[in-house]
């Protein structure tokens, strides 16, 4: 009996021996089964290498219907040449999982810099669609993660494409600054600027940002006539004034004239080079059997003052002198047709 029982016990513990050590095992394979070495970042076995020469696509499974969940898929995209760049493109048709409290936790693409690590962007949700991307060097990263719960569609696809490293041209040393420009050079040259700051960095790189608060200190120098006479009663945005000018419409009421022209001053420059006026134009038809000309003339005019930058060569000096400055332009309020033999209209 005694025999009995000591070999029941011996033959309970081997069971609980084997089945502690199973666990043990369990427990080490799932410790050393990390979240990223499940995913496949960091371990290249689980990448799949795709060798770009030409443009192609990557999409998620199943794209453009709903994708499968507890998915984890990762493509390094890798050129042939060195001295290339990957160019990737999301396609119009995305749709992944809700973000939750902005994050993308759940279901998300992700795009990864090889060379350092660093994670370039990751995206889920459905509300815009996410913007171009562009590698470091020839390789590039794309990870999309899915899990158990909610799949969406389409998922995604993304189109690669490879670029041509660029080479600008090295600077010529005889070029000349733009303060020592003959005034038409510099005109043509201001006139292809969009912002009040790209033409201050053009025209003094090393003091643009000086030059801008001086222009706006509101000092009674700079009170001009539209101050004045009280016809001004706040800070024009000159950007704006020429994003106006730039997409005007020519109507028979809207004119873009030339400061230069319209004030015959050839000494200086003006930014915005154009303002938008109220001019008569258009076809007029008034005219009888007498009247071999009509004209859109008009009846009633006002003068109003704008507010622009004025570029001035100094006097005996080196630079340009800038200066906010009012200028003075007729705006046609009224028209009417004036036939050129036949007054009568």
């Amino acid at each position: 009996m005694i025999l009995l029982t000591f070999l029941l016990l011996t033959s309970a513990l081997d069971v609980l021996q084997q089945g502690s050590q199973a666990e043990s095992s369990l427990s080490s394979k799932l410790y050393f089964a990390s979240p990223k070495e499940q995913n496949g970042v960091h371990n290249p076995q689980h990448e799949k290498i795709v060798s770009v020469s030409a443009n192609g696509s990557i999409h998620s499974p199943k794209f453009p219907h709903t994708y499968p969940r507890n998915t984890v898929l990762v493509w390094r995209l890798v050129a042939a040449e060195e001295n290339v760049r990957i160019q990737l493109i999301f396609d119009e048709k995305f749709g992944l999982e809700d973000a939750e409290d902005g994050i993308c936790k759940y279901d998300f693409v992700e795009i990864e810099e090889p060379s350092d690590g660093t994670i370039l962007g990751r995206w889920c949700g459905s509300s815009s669609v996410p913007g171009k991307q562009l590698s470091k060097a020839n390789q590039i990263r794309i990870r999309f993660v899915s899990d158990e719960y909610f799949p969406s569609e389409p998922g995604f696809c993304i189109h690669y494409s490879l670029l041509m490293p660029h080479h600008p041209e090295p600077a010529t040393p005889s070029l000349l600054p733009p303060s020592a420009l003959p005034l038409d050079l510099l005109n043509n040259a201001v006139a292809g600027f969009s912002t009040m700051e790209e033409l201050m960095r053009y025209l003094e790189p090393d003091r643009w940002q000086l030059d801008i608060e001086d222009l706006y200190k509101t000092t009674w120098q700079l009170l001009g006539k539209v101050y004045i006479h009280g016809r001004k009663s706040r800070v024009v945005d000159l950007n704006l004034l020429k994003e106006e000018v730039r997409l005007y419409s020519c109507t028979p009421r809207n004119f873009s004239v030339s400061l230069r022209e319209e004030l015959k001053r050839t000494d200086v420059i003006f930014w915005p080079g154009c303002l938008l006026v109220k001019r008569c134009g258009g076809n007029c038809a008034c005219c009888n059997h007498n009247c071999n000309e009509c004209q859109c003339v008009p009846t009633k005019v006002t003068k109003k003052y704008h507010e622009v930058l004025q570029l001035k060569h100094r006097s005996g000096m080196k630079g340009l002198h800038k200066s906010l400055t009012d200028v003075l332009l007729e705006h046609h309020e009224e028209c009417d047709c004036l036939c050129k033999e036949n007054t009568d209209r």
